[in-house]
């Protein structure tokens, strides 16, 4: 039975994913740094220091990686913090994944993400992709969505609430090519994250534009 780890699991995106692939004749392996109630029958959670990890820690052998990890600049309360989780950490999770037999990974990215960017959040994005992308993965999948609305994960920040309320009047204004830059429903970017467990070989960015049906 193949196996998938996935990294972030108990987030917006990571949750939903971790519900979408209790549906498989698949065997996941959920990181999570406490306890995860009413797990899926096959689902197995595996508590994690991530700074053991990135010293001289090791993975369990799988075959798929979902890296789903994030934080914001105000949880993080710090630049330096915010590289830890969203470049270091998800970094180190694909590399030792890779080491223990993953051959796919699927990461969940942002909009805009650039390596060159002069914006903090997009630069530190697209450097943990130019990362990945050079750790030798037979398939990756990226995906790039803008701003993530639904239910699930941590609790929103009052500020977040009120964006996602005003995001559907945003959207409104986001046609022809700027339509990646639409508010999008988590439990599709789940969805179409989880559809990448047949995912063939080669890289594959995906920006993520809403069907009307997808609003949720």
């Amino acid at each position: 039975m193949p196996t998938s780890i996935i990294a972030g699991s108990t987030g917006l995106v990571g949750s939903n994913i971790l519900r979408r692939l209790s549906d498989n004749d698949h065997s996941v392996i959920a990181l999570a740094r406490k306890s995860i109630p009413d797990l899926p029958s096959n689902t197995e959670e595996l508590i994690i220091d991530y700074d053991s990890l990135l010293n001289n820690g090791s993975l369990p052998n799988c075959d798929h990686v979902f890296i789903c990890l994030g934080t914001t600049i105000k949880i993080a309360k710090s630049k330096k913090n915010f590289i830890k989780v969203d470049l270091e950490y998800a970094l180190a999770v694909a590399t030792k994944a890779h080491e223990s037999g993953a051959r796919k990974l699927t990461l969940i990215s942002s909009v805009g993400a650039d390596s060159n960017s002069k914006n903090f959040y997009l630069r530190v994005k697209g450097e943990l992709e130019d990362a990945i992308l050079e750790l030798g993965f037979d398939s990756v999948n990226i995906f790039r969505p803008s701003f993530l609305i639904g239910k699930g994960g941590r609790d929103r920040a009052i500020s977040e609430k009120i964006f996602m309320k005003a995001a559907k009047i945003f959207d409104i204004f986001c046609i022809g090519s700027a339509r990646k830059y639409r508010s999008i429903d988590a439990r599709v970017i789940a969805n179409k994250m989880a559809s990448t467990l047949s995912a063939e070989s080669g890289i594959c960015l995906l920006y993520t534009s809403p069907s009307p049906r997808d609003r949720g």
